[in-house]
């Protein structure tokens, strides 16, 4: 299992992207900027949310974080707490970090008044507060929100965003790779999504996501992996489908897989996977540059209608610094984004979910892929299949 990508300098120990894709980013966040008539931006991060932070600078936002920008200038990071800028200070790129003073968006807007940008309109990206937008309306003015247009830099990946995506998905393999060593009789959900954390956290991962459903093949109660775990314990003839992204900072997988629990799948279990299967093939062959992001769903919906199954998950969608465009909805939800483009560079998780028409009971088939000149290809090794994982006894000083 590798450290990191091999193209990844590092600086105390962490990760860190080269200098030259650190300029691709910068020069492309600039002329993005230029594009809407903008010289100046404040680019928001708090609680963890904040990709765009962290593609600019590196730093993965914790509390607050506000990254000023100004043409000709050095960029500036004000980070929330103090206890954490010795830390912005090893990760962050190419800016200098300040203490937000628990007021980094005034603070942000008091610098670009000092870099004479006062009166002139400044774009906004990221999950700005209200009361923080209005601060900054009252000292600056005219504020855009240019969030579609930062995320529309993160679409189509670098050769190095490829590397990082490539470890989280390792990383995802290894996590549910640890399920099939055996389930511990009586474990919880939370106890078998602690699991997937003790494979790969010591690799140096952090959990994007780890949803699941476990359910009784013969009497379901759950078509779609939740986000939150039950206090529901595994046992034989149980129905375990997940959805889980290990992170390598701020790149992760994405595994969709589904397992029968001590039992052999029912034939109603058997034939929905079949079917998910085939929707996933008819999908990745269609995802080639050039066609029209609508042609995925309808490759899968001309596998899965006919059949007269529905589904309740999105059938795919972009990923790798967010939930990204293009995202094909399930069910009769409306699409947004038909009528755009694939390109060569895209990272696309294609997903179709499959679901009994009469009880909730369903299956996950999935997996993160990138579009190449010849088409879709997985950034995943895992198994392929529907699984049969087998339960152990308890582990020692457990109290199932």
């Amino acid at each position: 299992m590798p450290s990191g990508p091999p193209s990844a300098g590092s600086a105390g120990g962490y990760p860190r992207f080269s200098p030259a894709e650190r300029a691709r980013r910068w020069q492309a966040f600039e002329e993005t900027l230029a594009e809407a008539g903008l010289a100046h931006a404040l680019v928001y991060g708090a609680e963890r949310q904040g990709p765009a932070v962290q593609w600019l600078t590196g730093w993965p936002v914790t509390r607050e974080a506000v990254l000023v920008w100004w043409r000709g200038g050095e960029p500036q990071l004000l980070v929330e707490h103090a206890n954490h800028l010795d830390s912005a200070r090893e990760l962050a790129q190419g800016v200098e970090v300040r203490w937000g003073q628990g007021r980094a968006v005034q603070l942000g807007a008091e610098l670009l008044r000092r870099a004479g940008a006062a009166g002139e309109p400044v774009g906004v990206a990221g999950p700005l507060p209200a009361r923080s937008l209005s601060a900054l309306q009252a000292a600056e003015g005219q504020v855009r929100f240019v969030d579609d247009l930062v995320q529309r830099l993160r679409l189509r990946k670098s050769p190095e965003e490829l590397a990082w995506l490539r470890v989280g998905a390792a990383l995802t393999d290894r996590a549910v790779d640890r399920w099939r060593t055996g389930l511990a009789a009586g474990a919880t959900e939370a106890e078998l999504l602690s699991e997937l954390e003790v494979a790969a956290h010591p690799l140096g991962a952090t959990t994007s996501i780890h949803y699941l459903a476990l359910t009784a093949m013969d009497d379901p109660d759950r078509a779609v992996p939740a986000q939150w775990p039950r206090a529901r314990r595994v046992r034989p003839g149980d129905l375990l489908a997940c959805e889980v992204s290990v992170s390598w900072w701020g790149y992760p997988g994405q595994l969709l897989r589904t397992f029968t629990v001590g039992a052999d799948p029912t034939p109603t279990v058997r034939r929905l996977h079949e079917l998910a299967e085939q929707a996933f093939a008819a999908m990745a062959a269609a995802a080639r540059p050039g066609v029209f992001a609508g042609e995925l769903a309808d490759a899968a919906r001309r596998v899965l209608e006919p059949a007269g199954v529905r589904t309740v998950d999105d059938l795919a969608h972009g990923f790798g610094g967010g939930y990204l465009p293009p995202v094909l909805p399930g069910g009769n939800r409306p699409g947004r984004h038909d009528a755009m483009v694939i390109e060569e560079g895209m990272a696309i998780v294609l997903q179709p979910n499959v679901v009994d028409p009469e009880r909730p009971l369903g299956v996950q088939v999935g997996e993160l892929g990138v579009v190449t000149d010849e088409g879709w290809r997985s950034l995943h090794q895992a198994p392929w299949g529907l699984e049969r994982l087998e339960i152990d006894a308890p582990a020692p000083g457990s109290h199932h």
